[in-house]
């Protein structure tokens, strides 16, 4: 079995900024690369998982998030770090209701642990929703965690096993 280090993208692993599918639009937070290098030296696979509306709501396409995605993963890779896969959602509530993949449903994660098999409990989920620590604790990953660095938060009332200002600042001990 293998554990998993499970990453949403916007405001986890870039700077939020709405619907974000331009290289030059995309910006890095502080840190990130440093942390995944950490996690994978403890033997994490890294794997983001990502809401992507705008696919849906015609505001990008498919290609021009594949093209972001494959430029974000050759950046990690310059950085030491293997992106083992990055799973995405294309959907939107108001376009369809037979999602099964949009977060907080578990079906992202799903996919990784059957294809990885991970061991959710020894894995660690980061994200800047509530709706992303809602799916880590949908289907038992072991530590979840929210970051202040994108979306506001309601820290009083968050699943999330802690709360930190970035993924820079993140501890696995």
């Amino acid at each position: 079995m293998n554990k998993a280090l499970f990453l949403d993208r916007d405001g986890v692993i870039n700077k939020e900024k709405n619907y974000l599918y331009k290289i030059d639009d995309f910006e890095f937070i502080d840190g990130v690369f440093e942390t995944c290098r950490m996690f994978q030296q403890d033997n994490y696979l890294i794997i983001v998982i990502t809401n992507q509306a705008g696919i849906a709501k015609g505001l990008y396409s498919l290609d021009d998030y594949q093209k972001l995605t494959n430029w974000m993963s050759m950046k990690f890779l310059e950085h030491g770090v293997i992106i083992s896969a990055t799973y995405y959602c294309p959907h939107h509530p108001e376009f369809s209701d037979e999602c099964a993949c949009r977060k907080p449903l578990p079906g992202l994660l799903k996919m990784a642990r059957d294809d990885f098999n991970i061991d959710m409990r020894l894995s660690i989920l980061i994200g800047d929703k509530e709706s992303d620590i809602e799916s880590g604790v949908n289907i038992g990953v072991g530590k979840n965690i929210l970051v202040r660095s994108g979306h506001k938060i309601n820290e009083a009332s968050t699943k999330a096993d802690f709360v930190i200002d970035s993924i820079k600042y993140l501890d696995i001990e």
